[in-house]
């Protein structure tokens, strides 16, 4: 199936006074058309600033250093900021982690939904309007009307994010990064959510990065997994294999940490921390939490590694088991 976003080598810098924050390092992942792709890891691994630098949205003291974006066949990077903001919103959507920061706080909830259909799609009026009310309703926002006459500040932080994702969602976009989309919503609604995530791909053959630290959210709608570890990439799989064979040693430790009844322990938490992303050591970055670290850990970063039909891993550990190198 054709990729409709590469990504490949990106490499996100932030620089601060203390040095050079590495917080993508050389990711490199695809997303097919209508498919959902699952960005999973811990706070501090990359995975917002990974969405964000696709859609050039990285601000200072951030700066993408290296690397290439993708989309439809076009180099997002090698683009115009005029060019890039025919993209946003259009093309590809962001739902982003933080609504009530993210939306406007001097227009109305409504205004800034219908606006995207006034720039986007030269819908204007009453029409726009009614296409707006039937995104708030289609979120499961009550009194739509009423609610679509407030500001970001008269809502409570759920609505926020449901009024993000009726924007996301308002013009059909190709791509759509999902930042979060569940958080502050009750479990009815966020299954809502995700079934209107599941529908807009089936409808128009758009794909999705779903971020999150759910892994159950993963298990039920995501079709693809890439795993994140302190800004780099260190397991891709599909779903099913993902939690049924995970390889690296972070990866399998992610999944013990899904809460279970069927177990001594409900749940295992992952040891250590992230590590500091200010000037890094070489090497595999999950080195000093690793309980299968080796000498070669520390030295060198591992490469990504076929390990089976759609099933990459990078780690020094797997390589000596006899996967194969892709990249």
């Amino acid at each position: 199936m054709t990729e409709l976003l590469e990504v490949r080598d990106l490499t996100v810098h932030f620089v601060t006074d203390a040095g050079v924050v590495e917080a993508v390092d050389a990711v490199s992942f695809g997303v097919r058309a209508g498919e959902i792709l699952g960005v999973v890891g811990e706070s501090g691994s990359g995975k917002s600033v990974t969405a964000l630098a696709v859609l050039r949205l990285v601000g200072p003291p951030g700066r993408i250093v290296g690397g290439a974006v993708r989309f439809e066949g076009a180099d997002l990077l090698a683009l115009s900021e005029e060019q890039m903001r025919a993209v946003r919103g259009a093309r590809i959507s962001m739902v982003f982690q933080s609504p009530r920061t993210a939306l406007n706080p001097v227009l109305t909830v409504g205004r800034q939904i219908s606006r995207l259909f006034e720039l986007h799609q030269g819908t204007s009026g009453r029409e726009a309007w009614r296409r707006t009310l039937e995104m708030l309703t289609l979120v499961g926002i009550a009194e739509p009307e009423r609610r679509a006459r407030q500001y970001a500040h008269q809502l409570s932080g759920g609505m926020c994010q449901r009024v993000m994702i009726a924007m996301a969602l308002a013009t059909s976009p190709r791509l759509l990064l999902a930042d979060e989309p569940t958080t502050g919503l009750d479990v009815s609604i966020a299954a809502q959510v995700l079934d209107l995530l599941r529908d807009l791909g089936r409808r128009t053959g758009a794909a999705i990065v779903l971020i999150t630290h759910d892994l159950g959210v993963v298990a039920e709608v995501c079709d693809r997994v890439t795993v994140m570890h302190a800004g780099q990439l260190v397991e891709v799989a599909d779903v099913r294999t993902l939690f049924t064979r995970p390889l690296h040693p972070y990866t399998q430790a992610l999944v013990r940490s899904i809460p279970r009844i069927d177990r001594d322990v409900a749940m295992e938490p992952i040891p250590g921390a992230v590590p500091s992303l200010l000037m890094p050591e070489p090497g595999c970055r999950y080195a000093d939490r690793c309980p299968r670290v080796l000498d070669v850990c520390r030295r060198e970063r591992p490469v990504l590694l076929g390990a089976g039909p759609e099933h990459e891993v990078a780690c020094h550990a797997v390589e000596l088991e006899g996967a194969v190198a892709v990249r």
